[in-house]
């Protein structure tokens, strides 16, 4: 499907080096960002209280945001649980307070907007499963990576493997380092986003490299960078259909998912936005700086001799 086409190929590759040094000034300032400032880990990592609680009619959420957030508690999460009556809040412990008095907290200040609210439970999430969750998403990242480095390895060829990973790693840490520089919360449901575009950038990749490789059958008067950057065009009208079909649904999610859906629907934005650039104008360059050629993907066909005798 095609939305439109492009009759001239667009000479990406002359501009493939201001490309990756754009890349890796981003990158630089990412991993700066990150190294200096770091994350700001929700309580799922860090470790905190959770306090759960009901309403008799459909809870107010962002009524018990203000509540909270008053308290000095403005990046606690408010969520429904379960149904619109149940309301799970987490707070991040701090020093000098333990769960007892920090439930006691909340639940007075609950009482005084709403006399209706009753407590359900009240739990404390450890620090030691933070670090568990933190080394389990760590792990998760790096067993997606060898993986996808193995799937292009077995379906392309090793240069294109390890110029998908750079530039799919590229995009992970573009965006840990938005939110190392802006000190946006990062909890379970942003890791689930940067996996997601992970996935996400490898898809688009692979449709890039899938018509670098029939190129290569199809043109073979024409040079490596020919070949390049009559793929880019060529997929550039399904690329902006896909990710503006996905972008379109994102920002929904980011203008009315609420609280608990921004920074993920956030991560995801910013994701797609870099995946795009990265896919197209980092991969491709990378895979070209590495050699590739016809010989690589097209196996070399062995005439036989006419006069040969049928065995």
């Amino acid at each position: 499907m095609e939305f439109f086409r492009i009759k001239r190929d667009i000479p990406f590759m002359k501009h493939a080096l201001v490309f990756n040094v754009i890349s890796l000034v981003t990158f630089i300032l990412a991993v700066a960002f990150l190294a200096t400032k770091g994350l700001h880990f929700s309580i799922e990592f860090t470790g905190g209280t959770v306090v759960e609680v009901n309403y008799p009619q459909a809870a107010d959420l962002p009524k018990i945001r203000d509540v909270v957030a008053k308290l000095g508690y403005a990046d606690a999460q408010v969520q429904n649980f379960g149904t619109s009556h149940d309301v799970m809040i987490r707070l991040p412990l701090r020093q000098g307070e333990n769960s007892s008095q920090l439930s006691e907290k909340v639940m007075a200040s609950l009482s005084a907007a709403d006399s209706t609210v009753e407590k359900k439970r009240v739990e404390f999430v450890g620090p030691q499963v933070g670090k568990e969750l933190a080394t389990d998403g760590a792990l998760a990242l790096l067993v997606v990576s060898i993986g996808i480095v193995l799937y292009l390895w077995l379906r392309f060829e090793w240069k294109f493997g390890i110029a998908a990973i750079i530039a799919n790693l590229h995009d992970v840490v573009i965006i840990l380092g938005f939110f190392a520089f802006f000190q946006w919360e990062f909890s379970l449901s942003v890791l689930a986003a940067v996996l997601a575009v992970l996935g996400y950038s490898v898809n688009e990749s692979v449709v890039v490299f899938d018509r670098i490789r029939e190129n290569f059958r199809k043109m073979r008067k024409a040079s490596v960078t020919e070949i390049i950057n009559n793929a880019i065009t060529r997929t550039m009208s399904r690329t902006i259909i896909t990710h503006g079909c996905t972008q379109l649904m994102v920002c929904s999610m980011l203008l009315f998912g609420g609280g608990t859906l921004f920074y993920f629907a956030l991560a995801l934005t910013i994701g797609i936005c870099f995946g795009i650039y990265s896919s197209v104008l980092v991969a491709s360059p990378i895979v070209m700086w590495l050699g590739v050629s016809r010989e690589d993907l097209v196996k070399a066909t062995v005439k036989k001799d006419r006069d040969e005798a049928p065995v």
